[in-house]
């Protein structure tokens, strides 16, 4: 902590490694338990994702546009946790906050990247339902796998674009002095704060940047579900309604718990009597990047009927194998 503080009262050498400082305040017996928590959600998120992956990869029945998109949803939650998740952990269970210049860099670049990724995905998601619901005839021709995973794919490969820009101009500012990041990973305006010059503008541009493209893909989604909702309420048949509302409930829910908690937290400050410490910032950035992918296997399982079918089977058939091996083995011994 010398050496740090040391970094902090010099202005005249230049920035090689920050120290990421977590929450302020708190106490070192703590570390191993919020270590423990982190771990948990990392591994919750990492299984639940995979076994969601796995099931669409082998599963033919399942290889469908609507279960391709969700399948690239949980791939991106799953590499946006492993950008975040065992830092944070490593911050606590070693006491060892520390991060070079470039892999900070890289763990910034990577979270916007996974962000807009999340947000692309979602559009199509959306296209795909109201394709489905408006046009019914024509979906099968509109939608088919391959458009899919070019629509996915080119999500993929121009989320890349703001994120890598921005980080090339944020690593060529003046990091002079200043080396602790008052967050649990590495944050663009936390970074904006230790640079030894104006940054105002670049600010103003990054926050500009990040709400254009959460603006215009939400735009994009209400319109789509909006026509969708139109489409419904003219339907006579009130079987039909209640289907295709079913139909569109599991991607909804998606949609919103990504959204929601985003505009809590970018709102809540421009409230009348509403302040956040430091720690309470924290806590509301980490629940609402973390909660969507600690939700979405559950709500895969819970909403859609054709993985809880398969999710049964599998389970079915791993007990009447591990019988037959017990068969087998008492065979053996008499």
């Amino acid at each position: 902590m010398e050496s740090m503080s040391a970094n902090n009262q010099t202005t005249n050498t230049v920035v090689k490694e920050f120290f990421i400082l977590g929450f302020l305040g708190l106490q070192p017996e703590y570390y191993n338990l919020i270590a423990a928590v982190f771990l948990g959600i990392y591994v919750t998120v990492v299984v639940g994702n995979s076994v969601f992956v796995l099931m669409i990869v082998i599963e033919p029945s399942l290889q469908k546009p609507m279960y391709i998109i969700m399948m690239n949803l949980a791939l991106a939650d799953i590499g946006f946790c492993t950008v975040v998740l065992p830092k944070i952990a490593v911050r606590y269970l070693f006491d060892d906050g520390s991060i070079s210049f470039h892999v900070c860099m890289f763990q910034r670049m990577l979270i916007h990247y996974f962000s807009n990724v999340d947000l692309l995905v979602m559009t199509t998601m959306a296209l795909d339902r109201y394709l489905a619901i408006c046009f019914p005839l024509r979906y099968p021709v509109l939608m088919t796998n391959r458009t899919m995973i070019l629509l996915t794919g080119f999500s993929w490969t121009i989320s890349m674009i703001i994120p890598a820009i921005i980080t090339i101009l944020a690593s060529q500012m003046p990091f002079c002095g200043p080396n602790l990041i008052i967050h649990c990973y590495c944050d663009t305006l936390s970074l904006y704060n230790l640079v030894c010059s104006d940054v105002s503008f670049q600010s103003y541009v990054f926050t500009c940047l990040v709400m254009c493209v959460i603006a215009l893909t939400l735009t994009v989604i209400i319109y789509f579900y909006i026509n969708i909702v139109v489409s419904i309420i003219r339907t006579a048949n009130n079987h039909s309604r209640v289907k295709a509302f079913s139909t569109c409930a599991t991607q909804l829910c998606i949609i919103c718990i990504h959204y929601v908690p985003r505009f809590v937290v970018f709102t809540a400050p421009y409230l009348p009597n509403v302040i956040f410490d430091i720690n309470q910032r924290l806590a509301f950035t980490l629940f609402y990047w973390l909660f969507p992918p600690l939700v979405n296997p559950f709500l895969y399982f819970f909403r859609a009927k054709e993985i809880r079918k398969l999710f049964f089977k599998w389970c079915i058939s791993a007990q009447k194998n591990r019988r037959g091996h017990k068969i087998n083995i008492l065979s053996v011994f008499k």
